[in-house]
């Protein structure tokens, strides 16, 4: 690799940015809570202590009248008992059931059940003879059916989708267990009683069919390459330490024999106030709002915590190598143990992963292994743990390619950090993308509040993480190479993913649930309470495009712009009214040009003269849109601008590079053909649209060896002469403006006419591929009406109370009384195109064995809308509830308006829709569901293993046919 000579632009860039020290402060609020913020911290954030130990982390965010939240909770799959793997991640699902006041209709008599239920778990537990322990866990499925009886399942998300909440979950981790909600600010008091409540006590109600999904959840792992291959990374990496001996989802056997006492156990050790926090960013006042959490969590009781000695590894002094085997495409990873989060080690093992992969752009993996197309694709990153941690490098060989030889392509990049042989320029460009990459995020109150918990979690004050960047930029070059000759030698793990059979998948047996009655209806006397506590209401606002967007025009071109209220980081888009619909080698072209370089700078000089900017680019390529955005330090956009432009019009050709280039893209389409996600993805586009579609339309193989580089590179070179419009988005719209201004040309070129594709009626087809896999997927499609925005509300409003959400009535059915599927949902997606079709969309992943009663309990569930009044007022004001809080701003503006134009809208919709679900009556939309929904024909996509189905049972669903890769691919 070339060096790139540090510029005058790197020293003005990285005064744009300027390094702060960051000092902690005790203070005192006007009501006598003590807190502790830092000097210097832009984001204002206040931590409290309560006396009871637990950490409250406050933070504004102005951007909605909306507060993201993350309760984190200092456990994981590591705090698992050895013999109960996978508890911490089971507890997890079970803290949604309620309490012996929200979701139970009798907690006396469901008290007295429920402790029969778990008196039989410990006897099924223990017993060792089989056919006893089926015989128990009948005698369990028996009297969880009379537990039903008192049970009200889902109030717990009843409760918190009345708020108008969104992103409703939680996750277990190593260290951690993170419970979320976004809520509108007026509903902080109602969703901190919720939450006081939920985790005053633990209720195992409607726990055996909990279980069975995450039986489901179980099987998904299985069938995921990701998470095959980091399973047996992490128990290399950690022979010793639970990061590698105890996943998260635990073994089979564990699953299969459960402890409800040691599941209680857990959670009164662990979920105590000193090992929880509270972290609130958004629209809060201070001072009210941690009086707030005080009152209602201030009340649970100190406890102190058990001392948990954790192995200590013993350092790794030599290759320790794993082979798993799964149908998609052979990739290598191979990882070194790190220290942990926010150490030195921990800083410089990042330092490097970024020097080798940084975002795909100037890396040495990034130039010397993807843009030379020497492999289908390699990467590296470090993740720090909060115990160890690791750096690693995966590669995707090519056709042909050795696993060696493709394990000698990474090595060689450590061999280049071990001798310094990267450019100057890199660690300061690296830390100025730190830094650029921090703003980003912590201007959104989500990303805040990750960066929040994950302190939390780590154990880490708000100081040192502040200050964490400045330790970064302590780290010279001397440093990296000296660390680096330490560090990398024969002491990693590597995992061999062959292609082949998976000999490792364990299929758990469906151990037989009878559905338990719902109780839809009924509701408990707290959860009554939360509906019918009034709260101030939120107005809604909506946005005027007109006075948002600044317009103006140079030459002939639309100059768009938004102001940036935030931060420095800028954005130039062009956009461009045509796409691969006009002109398919179009994306071939934006593909081709990432390879290519200049008369002035080579590939990998001009990717590092962007990196050392701060500018990001990206090329998007859709069926009628192609939008070129450079995103990045305002300061530094004028040199992003002229370096695209130089780029876009001198790009030089090179017939050889294109060449590899289109080896690079067939290789990647039989990989795609081995992939589980994209082959069903695949097939649910051939059941929606049959043969003739954008996705099989692709260029053939004869079409793409016979190209020219030259005639595809005139492509790139006159695309400023065609139509296209410009959005900027910062602070300095005239400085922008004179960005840009040089090099905008009056059009020239019209765009060819766009191809139209079919959207054929579905007709009953059920289409199949065969995977080897433990679960089974369907998704079945049908084309309804043509789209209509006066329908939005009801639309929201179905997805809502039917289809979507853990408190929809097909989530509540399928998962929570029957156990049919982790995963299942029904959806109607209008079409975001005038005069195109809306689709109804259902999806089911279980185990094959209960596909056929899945998809009869969705049948049933669909021959007519269920009438539940209560469960659809609840839906309509929570959707009422998301639109009134909700608030676009930043480039949303511009791109909203953007996407309304589709539509034939200048303005915004959400006022119609919002005005619709105001008046909109459970009739209405019964109506809606029966002229619409009701009478639609599905076509049907199943991937799954063929020797697994019932043939019977499919047929019924449809005309079958099998098809081939080549069929739903187009190649």
């Amino acid at each position: 690799m070339k060096k790139i000579i540090t510029t005058v632009s790197i020293l003005l860039m990285m005064t744009a940015v300027n390094a702060q020290k960051y000092e902690l402060q005790h203070l005192t609020d006007p009501s006598g809570y003590q807190y502790d913020s830092v000097k210097n911290d832009a984001n204002g954030v206040r931590i409290y202590t309560l006396k009871n130990g637990l950490k409250v982390y406050l933070a504004k965010n102005e951007d909605a009248p909306r507060i993201q939240i993350y309760i984190p909770v200092r456990t994981g799959s590591n705090q698992d008992p050895a013999d109960n793997t996978g508890l911490a991640h089971y507890l997890e699902h079970m803290v949604f059931k309620g309490t012996s006041k929200l979701g139970t209709q009798d907690w006396v008599k469901e008290k007295a059940l429920l402790q029969q239920i778990s008196d039989l778990y410990e006897q099924h537990k223990a017993e060792k003879d089989p056919e006893k322990k089926k015989a128990l866990y009948k005698k369990i499925d028996e009297v969880s059916q009379e537990a039903s009886k008192y049970a009200i399942a889902n109030e717990y998300d009843k409760a918190i989708s009345s708020l108008g909440a969104t992103g409703t979950n939680a996750h277990t981790w190593l260290d951690e267990t993170v419970y979320k909600n976004n809520i509108p600010s007026n509903e902080l008091e109602k969703w901190l009683k919720v939450e006081k409540e939920r985790f005053s006590e633990l209720v195992l109600r409607l726990f055996h069919t909990e279980l069975e999904a995450v039986y489901e959840e179980y099987n998904r792992a299985q069938d995921n390459d990701g998470r095959l291959v980091n399973y047996e990374l992490m128990d290399a990496l950690f022979p010793k330490h639970p990061n590698g001996q105890q996943t998260t989802i635990g073994t089979s056997e564990h699953l299969k024999n459960p402890s409800m006492e040691a599941i209680h156990k857990y959670f009164d050790t662990y979920y105590v106030p000193n090992n929880m926090a509270v972290v609130l960013v958004g629209d809060i006042d201070f001072d009210k709002t941690i009086k707030l959490v005080d009152q209602y969590f201030g009340s649970f009781k100190y406890k102190e915590l058990p001392k948990k000695q954790l192995p200590v590894e013993a350092p790794m002094t030599s290759v320790v190598s794993r082979t798993v085997k799964s149908p998609s495409t052979p990739r290598l990873t191979m990882a070194w143990r790190t220290d942990s989060y926010g150490t030195k080690e921990a800083r410089l093992a990042d330092m490097v992963a970024n020097i080798l992969s940084n975002n795909g752009e100037a890396g040495l993996i990034d130039l010397n292994i993807n843009q030379q197309q020497k492999a289908l694709g390699a990467y590296a990153y470090a993740s720090p743990f909060k115990y160890y941690g690791n750096m690693t490098m995966a590669i995707v060989p090519k056709e042909g390619q050795s696993m060696e030889d493709a394990k000698k392509l990474l090595l060689n990049q450590i061999d280049l950090v071990k001798k310094g042989d990267f450019p100057d320029w890199m660690l300061p460009a690296i830390i100025n993308d730190m830094k650029v990459q921090r703003l980003k995020g912590w201007e959104t109150a989500d990303g805040l509040a990750t960066t929040l918990y994950n302190v939390y979690i780590k154990n880490v004050n708000w100081e040192d993480e502040l200050n964490d960047i400045n330790e970064y930029e302590k780290i010279t070059k001397a440093d990296v190479v000296k660390f680096a000759n330490d560090f990398f030698k024969d002491n990693y793990a590597i995992v061999y993913k062959e292609k082949g059979v998976n000999d490792k998948l364990v299929r758990v047996e469906n151990p037989g649930i009878t559905p338990i009655k719902l109780n839809r209806e009924a509701q408990s006397p707290f959860l009554k309470d939360i509906l019918n506590a009034k709260v101030g209401d939120i107005k809604p606002q909506f946005i005027d495009y007109q006075t948002a967007i600044k317009t103006d025009k140079i030459k002939d071109k639309k100059i768009s712009f938004v102001d940036n209220k935030y931060n420095e980081v800028a954005q130039v888009s062009y956009v461009y009214p045509m796409g691969s619909d006009n002109d398919k080698e179009m994306s071939l072209a934006v593909s081709v040009l990432q390879y290519l370089g200049t008369s002035k700078y080579t590939p990998e000089q001009l990717k590092g003269e962007f990196y050392k900017l701060g500018i990001a680019n990206s090329f998007r390529t859709g069926n009628d849109q192609i939008i070129i955005t450079l995103t990045g330090l305002e300061s530094n956009m004028k040199k992003g601008v002229e370096l695209l432009n130089h780029w876009i019009s001198d790009v030089k050709p090179d017939q050889a590079i294109y060449d590899q280039t289109v080896k690079t893209i067939l290789e990647g389409r039989e990989v795609a053909k081995k992939d589980k996600t994209r082959i069903m993805a695949a097939l649910s586009n051939y059941a929606k649209f049959g043969k003739e579609s954008r996705f099989s339309d692709v260029i053939s193989k004869q079409n793409l060896e016979s190209i020219k580089v030259a005639d595809l590179m005139s492509k790139i070179k006159n695309l400023n002469k065609y139509p296209y419009e410009v959005f900027l988005y910062g602070k300095d719209e005239k400085s922008l403006k004179n960005d840009v201004k040089p090099y905008i040309q009056t059009a020239s070129l019209t765009a060819p006419k766009a191809k139209e594709y079919p959207e054929p009626a579905t007709s009953g087809h059920v289409y199949f591929t065969n995977y080897d896999m433990v679960q089974t997927e369907m998704s079945k499609v049908a084309k309804a009406s043509n789209v209509n925005t006066k329908d939005f509300g009801k639309i929201n409003v179905f997805n809502e109370y039917f289809g979507r959400g853990l408190s929809s009535i097909v989530f509540q059915e399928i998962r929570e009384s029957k156990s049919l599927a982790y995963s299942a949902y029904v959806s109607y997606a209008p079409s975001n195109l005038l005069n195109h079709p809306n689709y109804v969309t259902t999806y089911i992943g279980t185990q094959a064995n209960k596909l056929p009663q899945a998809v009869s309990a969705m049948n049933d569930l669909m021959a007519e809308l269920p009438q539940i009044p209560a469960q659809f007022e609840n839906a309509k004001g929570s959707a009422l509830k998301q639109i009134a809080s909700n608030r676009i701003n930043r480039t949303n503006i511009y791109f909203n308006q953007l996407a309304l134009a589709k539509l034939g809208i200048n303005y915004d919709i959400r006022k119609d829709t919002y005005a619709e679900i105001q008046s909109l009556t459970l009739p209405e939309l019964t109506n809606f569901y029966t002229g619409q929904i009701k009478p639609l024909k599905y076509n049907t996509a199943i991937i799954g293993k063929k020797e697994n189905l019932n043939m019977d049972a499919i047929n019924k669903m449809g005309d079958f046919k099998e098809v081939t890769l080549e069929e739903i691919f187009g190649y």
